[in-house]
């Protein structure tokens, strides 16, 4: 067994419903030394503050290659498992989005996001179409012989308000989930939905551990362990809070 592949089964089994996987999400080398020393269990990235930490806006902005050479630099100062946000896989087409998945593998990474959404406006693509890039994906994966963990995103939830949010888009939200199941994905990661008895239904229903974004609205840890979720991610946050902290030392120091 190799140490990448050690690792991702750790991450694997680090998914259990009830007692749900933090992850305080990273941008760079230095964020995860410092997540890590806190006592973290696993690193991910988060692109939206890794495209921003690099001055770029997310939806792809960021290059590729800039990422990977991130994210290259953060698996060479832990020794976590490190799961690496990367979109919708930088690819028009299948074969693309599994060369992306190819580059994060060789560069240590033992698991994605992966959304169904486009880059460009955050519209919904055909689940259909989003099947064939996961497929893409796990082939990629096994072809390096890792069980790559393949975080499958729908973007559902951020269609509507969250007032909107309803049993509708939870049957909408499963229905893609047991297609990406089929297609390889490892987990059901569903950001923008904050209503707990919403959150409870997909995660007691999904085939897939259900992950959920820590935001502003979102519901206790305890609510959400209590409700099955697996997995809690911060997404912005922890960069947003860094930033906020160095402006405001920035200031103090009467600059």
């Amino acid at each position: 067994m190799t140490d990448q592949t050690r690792k991702a089964e750790e991450f694997h089994a680090l998914h259990r419903a009830g007692n749900p996987l933090i992850l305080f999400n990273i941008w760079d080398a230095g964020s995860a030394k410092a997540v890590a020393a806190a006592g973290a269990r696993a690193l991910a990235t988060g692109s939206w503050s890794v495209a921003n930490a690099q001055g770029f806006a997310d939806g792809e902005h960021l290059p590729l290659a800039v990422a990977i050479d991130n994210l290259r630099r953060i698996v060479k100062v832990t020794d976590l498992p490190v799961t690496v946000d990367l979109e919708s896989g930088y690819g028009d087409t299948p074969a693309k989005v599994g060369e992306t998945i190819g580059m994060a593998i060789e560069a240590g990474a033992i698991g994605c996001n992966l959304e169904d959404s486009f880059p460009a406006d955050g519209t919904l693509r055909p689940a259909t179409d989003q099947v064939e890039r996961i497929r893409a994906a796990r082939r990629a994966a096994d072809a390096a012989h890792l069980p790559f963990f393949i975080n499958a995103r729908t973007d559902i939830f951020f269609q509507h308000e969250p007032e909107a949010h309803d049993d509708a888009m939870i049957d909408a939200a499963l229905e893609r989930g047991r297609a990406y199941a089929q297609a390889g994905a490892s987990g059901l990661f569903a950001p923008g939905l904050d209503k707990i008895a919403l959150i409870e239904r997909l995660a007691k229903t999904s085939s897939l551990p259900l992950n959920i974004m820590v935001g502003t609205t979102t519901p206790s840890r305890d609510e959400l362990a209590h409700a099955g979720v697996a997995r809690l991610s911060h997404g912005p946050g922890p960069y947003l809070l860094a930033m906020k902290a160095l402006e405001d030392a920035a200031r103090g120091a009467h600059l």
